[in-house]
């Protein structure tokens, strides 16, 4: 019940091969010390984070510095804990929360660029064996594409699933999809299955641009073997959640090239990053000045009200390009960030 900040840690991609032959500009330096500065013409700004990870800054280091071992942690003692990545698109947000891209069950990504998932999930099955805790782990994965909800792990073309709300449960989806796991191949494949499912189109910014908000909850549901008690007098549990969040990056049409249906999922997906970010701004302010808090205004922000408003613990990771070509939309989410890290929650 104790009043927590929202931890928001920043990622520097390094410049891609396009960008150095183009002859652009290197703008955001880390200062060593969880701070980065901004270089450019008519720009000299200095942004604060709970941690920065530059450009040789490897998944583990991500992992370890970010607190993501502690979310999880936390996640199997019976918290709603939830991360999401958010930026540009092209800014490596898919990368940190999967690694490459291109995965398939004949050719798995190495080991040492796996993500924020894989390592989590393994962190938990880990944890699950030295606590001596009897675990049972089940997996749900959707994606909000052009405002509907759609589940990417039931049989068939992805469908739209209602979203529903309850004074008990907050908002959910009705008849999502929860599958049980008990191995790391099992979540990972999952994981795989889902991914593949999902939205992307290539344009001018991205080859493999997310055109949905992705989310993999692991719903997890301990019980400690060493205080069962007699059999009739019940068995002490918790239920936790661990929400990975992988947001669609934020988009100008006329710099990825895009027409037609890529146009309007950029329109889709800019109006529900815009809807995040003005319930994230009105989060920021001193409970006593807060207005009511626009969640209903997408289907985005519903699914997130608890994670950022309410009773979970939240880890936000800012992914942003060095790029100066990039300069507008790496500072206007180096903003979303800052203002993210004045939100408070009570887990």
């Amino acid at each position: 019940g104790r009043e927590t900040r929202l931890r928001v840690v920043l990622r520097v991609r390094p410049l891609t091969c396009t960008e150095t032959r183009r002859g652009d500009r290197q703008v955001v330096h880390s200062l060593g010390n969880s701070t980065v500065h901004v270089n450019a013409a008519r720009h000299d700004a200095t942004f604060g984070f709970s941690a920065v990870f530059d450009a040789g800054a490897s998944q583990e280091a991500v992992f370890e510095g970010s607190g993501m071992r502690q979310l999880v942690e936390l996640a199997i003692d019976g918290f709603s804990c939830t991360v999401f990545a958010f930026g540009q698109t092209g800014s490596g947000k898919t990368y940190t929360l999967m690694g490459p891209l291109i995965q398939t069950e004949t050719r798995p990504a190495a080991p040492g660029l796996l993500g924020l998932m894989q390592r989590s999930f393994a962190c938990l099955l880990e944890q699950s064996r030295s606590r001596g805790s009897d675990l049972a782990l089940s997996a749900s994965y959707l994606e909000i594409y052009n405002e509907q909800v759609r589940d990417l792990l039931s049989p068939g073309p992805p469908c739209a699933l209602p979203l529903r709300w309850s004074k008990t449960r907050g908002f959910y989806v009705e008849n999502q999809l929860s599958v049980d796991f008990e191995s790391l191949e099992a979540i990972a494949d999952l994981l795989l299955q889902g991914s593949q499912r999902r939205r992307t189109s290539a344009h001018a910014l991205n080859r493999h641009s997310s055109r949905s908000h992705a989310l993999l909850t692991i719903h997890v549901r301990s019980r400690a073997v060493s205080t069962r008690p007699a059999p009739g007098t019940g068995c002490p549990s918790k239920q936790g959640t661990l929400c990975f969040v992988d947001l669609a990056g934020s988009e100008r049409v006329k710099e990825t090239g895009s027409s037609g249906e890529l146009s309007v999922e950029a329109n889709s997906i800019n109006r529900s990053l815009l809807a995040l970010g003005h319930c994230i701004s009105l989060l920021a302010k001193p409970r006593g000045k807060r207005m009511h808090i626009p969640y209903r205004d997408s289907k985005l922000t519903r699914l997130l009200a608890r994670s950022l408003g309410g009773s979970g613990v939240t880890l936000m990771v800012a992914c942003i390009s060095p790029s100066s070509r990039c300069l507008s939309e790496t500072l206007s989410t180096l903003h979303y960030a800052s203002r993210a890290c004045r939100v408070t929650t009570r887990p």
